[in-house]
């Protein structure tokens, strides 16, 4: 069955890089590509999914050094840009992480399907909202990241420590789909499935270890489908969303196989402050208001 999974990340991928390909080929045609620094973007996609495959996450990072480094894409379309950008980064770490790490088949399916469901209904609401509505709750969602990450960090230590489960069986294994299903569709609001999905899985007994495969895997499915809504859409930055992907796969391969630790505490307090102080200036401009107001 996992390797059903594995096929169907593949095809998941195919179908996404094909829309694309064909988008971003069109705006290239018709010269309507976005003016972003390629180098930065992908410096910022190197950096980010380097982080994202140990654990950290990609979304916040990226929001929060788009910002320092001035890329000028709009709050309005940074979901899209979040989903679109990583879709090929994290179909790379899905297959690996389920290679190496053991996780009960039926529990893997149901939570990843859940997901797809959830990001699916959730792209289509949010591709459509106002830059405020979006930066307010891209601010929130930032803010419930840093918080988690925060009571998730080994000084704090105030997360519930899990279990050795390598599955979900019965009432838990429905917690498990639900709690995946609002997960995904918080996804197309910009905020990262990570940190969540570890402390559920924590709080339904299972090994932390087993987070890596099912959350990996989630966004490897629903990412896709959440980011063919926002191509439909237009509300993504095509030129910003390659340059993130091809630099974040390398990222992706060096910290998967070539770098084996990191002084991660203090590195996760640092990406904390980051978060909590961009969920506040995402916050801020989200009461600031219009000019024709």
């Amino acid at each position: 069955m996992v390797n059903i999974v594995r096929g169907l990340f593949v095809i998941f991928l195919a179908a996404f890089g094909y829309l694309f390909g064909k988008d971003y080929s069109k705006a290239n045609k018709e010269e309507k590509l976005e003016d972003v620094s390629v180098g930065k973007s992908g410096f910022v996609g190197f950096v980010a999914n380097f982080f994202d495959t140990l654990g950290i996450g990609s979304f916040a990072p990226i929001v929060a050094m788009s910002k320092a480094l001035k890329l000028n894409i709009p709050d309005r379309i940074m979901p899209g840009t979040l989903n679109v950008s990583c879709t090929l980064p994290v179909v790379v770490e899905a297959i690996i992480f389920t290679t190496v790490i053991e996780v009960d088949p039926l529990t893997l399916t149901a939570l990843i399907a859940a997901s797809v469901v959830g990001s699916y209904i959730g792209a289509g609401i949010i591709s459509k909202m106002d830059e405020r509505k979006i930066q307010f709750i891209m601010g929130l969602a930032l803010a419930i990241t840093a918080i988690l990450m925060f009571l998730a960090h080994p000084a704090i230590n105030l997360m519930p420590g899990g279990g050795e489960a390598t599955g979900l069986t019965g009432i838990a294994l429905v917690l498990g789909v639900v709690g995946n299903f609002i997960l995904g569709a918080l996804m197309t609001a910009g905020i990262g499935l990570y940190a969540p999905c570890m402390a559920m899985v924590y709080f339904l007994g299972m090994s932390p270890a087993v987070a890596f495969p099912i959350m990996m895997g989630s966004c490897a499915m629903l990412m896709p489908v959440a980011s063919a809504k926002f191509i439909k859409e237009q509300a993504y930055c095509k030129k910003a969303s390659l340059s993130i992907a091809l630099f974040g796969v390398i990222g992706v391969l060096i910290a998967a196989f070539i770098v084996k630790s990191l002084p991660m505490d203090l590195l996760k307090a640092l990406v904390i402050i980051v978060i909590a102080y961009t969920s506040f200036t995402l916050l801020k401009s989200s009461r600031k208001p219009r000019v024709d107001e």
